[in-house]
Parts: C-alpha cells; structure tokens; sequence
C-alpha cells in the first residue's frame, strides 16, 4: 500500500480524513470521509465513505423508474443537508495510482455511471466545514490525512474501512486502529 501519513496532502482536495481515535463528535467518530473539494478561503466539502445505511436507491425512490440505479448502494454522507440524495461517482486509476470522485450527479449520470462500471454511491447529506474550520481541525489533530487507496472502491465491509486503512498505514497507525471506541469503559 502507498500510504503518505507523514505530511498534509496538498491540496487537501482528494484526499481521505480518517477520524483521530480521539475526535469523540458522534457524527464524525471512527468516521473516513473522501474530501471532494477544498479551499481555505471556501472550506471543505466531503462525503463519510464508512457509514453504510443498509438501504439501496430504490429503497429511498421507490415508485421511480431507476434501472440498475435503484441496486446503489446508500451511505450518510454527513450531518449536513440529510433531507437530500445526493450520488456520487468513484473510479480508481491504476496508471496514476489516485481516485476520481465525481460528485453532485444528477440521476441519468448517476445511471451512466453505474452502467460504465464505476463506483456509485447516494448519500444522504455530506461533510462540510467553513473557511479556515478544516485547518483548524487539522491544527487540533482531529483528523489523520491520507491518501486514497483502491480498497476503498473494493472494500467489502464498508463499516470496517476506519480499522483497515489505519491498519495499512504502519506500526503507530496500526496502535490507533486497535483503541477502543469508549476508552473510558476499560
């Protein structure tokens, strides 16, 4: 794997925030969140990739004709805006080695995502924070930047990702991976 931790990604933009074992905000706990778009003058904006709803398009359009639509997947993106689906487009490029995430499709490019093979996702709401709020964030170490890896696209438990990319990222990683969720009940 080709994990980066020991510096910020710069931009941000692309890259993953894994919630620092410490970072206690219900929404964001144990949280990976994809950041698609970054500016310290507009904020940041990204969506949580490890918090699965166990529901499917379908099952939140129902009475719409969706084709294979209506079988993608549904995740809460973040506490903001959780009255809207929103779809998202995932691809991995082998050659460079990085992730494209296309956000903010509508349904029919949602459709000719899915059918080019791409990773679709809806999510309910999405992460975002204000100028300079991310910074300070980072500043505070409530998030471990990293960069994206293919067994995102591919991870077959979705709510287990925190853990794995952490697990990925080295021997300190590997210590956060295994605190306890509720220190204070050990």
């Amino acid at each position: 794997m080709s994990h980066q931790p020991t510096g910020p990604i710069h931009p941000l933009q692309g890259a993953l925030l894994l919630a620092a074992p410490l970072l206690r905000d219900p929404h964001f706990a144990r949280s990976v969140l994809y950041l698609a778009a970054h500016s310290k003058k507009e904020g940041a904006f990204g969506y949580i990739l490890n918090r699965p709803l166990d529901k499917v398009v379908g099952d939140l359009l129902s009475g719409q004709s969706l084709g294979k639509l209506a079988e993608v997947p549904v995740f809460l993106g973040g506490p903001v805006a959780t009255d809207k689906l929103s779809f998202a487009s995932l691809e991995w490029n082998d050659n460079r080695q990085s992730m494209n995430c296309k956000t903010h499709l509508s349904m029919e490019d949602a459709q000719f995502e899915v059918e080019l093979g791409n990773d679709v996702r809806g999510f309910v709401g999405y992460s975002g924070w204000g100028s300079g709020q991310l910074e300070r964030e980072l500043k505070g170490r409530s998030w471990i930047v990293a960069a994206p890896e293919k067994m995102i696209i591919s991870a077959p438990e979705p709510s287990n990702l925190w853990s794995s990319l952490l697990m990925e990222m080295g021997p300190r990683f590997q210590l956060l991976a295994g605190t306890p969720e509720n220190p204070e009940l050990n």
